[in-house]
């Protein structure tokens, strides 16, 4: 949902440190691996990304009017859009929340994935009352939050350079669900027939996961890299206790706090970032050009997006260990596009246009090197759980920018109109 970081330190860590003879064997069926996973990626966002970027038109539905405020001059719905914000994250955050509890059963995980992803274009197709297209978000939510659980933790059974892949195609999910939504409704086709065409999304999911992706056998933890050469089975028990399976609850939940490093910062960037997507987005209004208020937004959404895919897929040309620098950069723009929201001070929307990609990047940079580090730090028996729990992080801060974004769009409604707006 695409929206998702961990970035770093001016320190760049390269990629390819890896002892030559310490490479696992030529592995001539990865491509499978590979292309399957990014396939993955997008698919699981994409349901998630419509919706955000559907929220502005949603939410006209929902009101049964122009969008307009009514009781304001500013250009304003009467619900924030972090209102869909919250419904396309909130189910995911709990799902996400148990599912890294429960054991891996992948094909029943992605049974119910598929089918809620359909379920949820449904229902926002063909509703006709408010709780229907909630529900249909929800469904969405649902299905891209167990997705998203499951995959990272697949994922610790493959060859790592999966991770970059299941990440460049989530941010290829934010590029192919804002654009296809905005340019079909640009074209003249109603909301209703472009979420029906996105029909097919859930079915190349099936196909990917089922038909393109080589299985693993989960039965027993991951192992190391360097010890799937080895036909024999590894003796945990020889391991330094930091190192082996955690074997119950009790270890489980003792074991999170150790994963704060990477899940505090993370929280962070996707709190600022998606405090701005849905509580000022929808603000950021140029009047007299060429793009509608709504058209205005939708492309807000495909710029932000395209920076989040250019830094998902950079994992393997660059690396960055310290994300937390990322949340201090997501601030200074949610401080200025506060400030223009406010004030409408900018001349021109092609500044916002590149304020905003730069703002994707930062957020699709922490993601992709946040799981990455998890993928080379994490002892390979406890890889698949902190996985699991660290996909939290992202869902915890979109919940949170949803709950701040609803009180901020309102009080900024409220003030008296800019001049720019007369």
């Amino acid at each position: 949902m695409a929206d998702i970081g961990e970035t770093s330190s001016p320190s760049v860590v390269p990629l390819t440190e890896d002892d030559p003879e310490q490479a696992p064997p030529k592995d001539k069926g990865l491509w499978r691996d590979l292309v399957a996973y990014w396939i993955l990626g997008l698919c699981n966002n994409y349901g998630y990304v419509v919706m955000l970027t559907a929220a502005h038109d949603i939410l006209k539905e929902l009101e049964g009017d122009d969008g307009d405020h009514a009781k304001s001059a500013r250009p304003c719905n009467k619900l924030s859009t972090g209102a869909i914000l919250l419904a396309d994250i909130l189910p995911g955050l709990a799902v996400k929340s148990i599912a890294s509890f429960l054991p891996l059963a992948k094909h029943v995980r992605i049974f119910l994935c598929v089918a809620a992803a359909a379920a949820g274009f449904l229902l926002t197709a063909f509703a006709t009352v408010e709780w229907v297209l909630f529900v249909g978000v929800i469904a969405t939510s649902f299905s891209s939050g167990l997705g998203e659980a499951t995959f990272l933790a697949y994922a610790t059974y493959f060859n790592k350079n999966v991770i970059s892949t299941w990440s460049s195609g989530t941010g290829g999910a934010g590029i192919a669900g804002s654009l296809s939504y905005t340019g079909l409704t640009e074209l003249g086709l109603t909301p209703k027939t472009t979420i029906l065409i996105m029909l097919v999304v859930p079915a190349l999911e099936a196909a990917a996961f089922w038909l393109l992706l080589r299985h693993k056998n989960t039965d027993k933890p991951a192992e190391p890299e360097e010890a799937k050469e080895k036909p024999e089975e590894i003796d945990y028990t020889t391991l330094p206790e930091d190192e082996r399976p955690l074997e119950n609850w009790q270890q489980r939940i003792r074991y999170i706090p150790s994963l704060f490093i990477y899940m505090i910062p993370l929280v962070l960037v996707y709190l600022l970032e998606y405090y701005i997507n849905q509580g000022l987005f929808e603000l950021l209004y140029f009047p007299g050009i060429w793009l509608s208020q709504s058209g205005q937004y939708r492309w807000y959404q495909v710029i932000y997006q395209i920076g989040v895919f250019i830094s998902r897929s950079s994992v393997n040309l660059i690396q960055f260990r310290h994300v937390w620098i990322m949340a201090v950069f997501q601030f200074l723009n949610v401080v200025y596009f506060t400030f223009e929201a406010v004030y409408f001070f900018t001349p021109s929307i092609w500044i916002i246009f590149v304020l905003i990609l730069w703002e994707g990047l930062l957020g699709g940079g922490g993601y992709v090197n946040t799981f990455y580090r998890i993928q080379n730090d994490v002892p390979a028996a406890r890889r698949e759980y902190a996985m699991m729990v660290t996909s939290i992080s992202d869902s915890v801060g979109i919940a949170l920018a949803g709950v701040a974004a609803i009180p901020s769009h309102n009080a900024i409604c409220d003030l008296p109109v800019p001049d720019r707006l007369l």
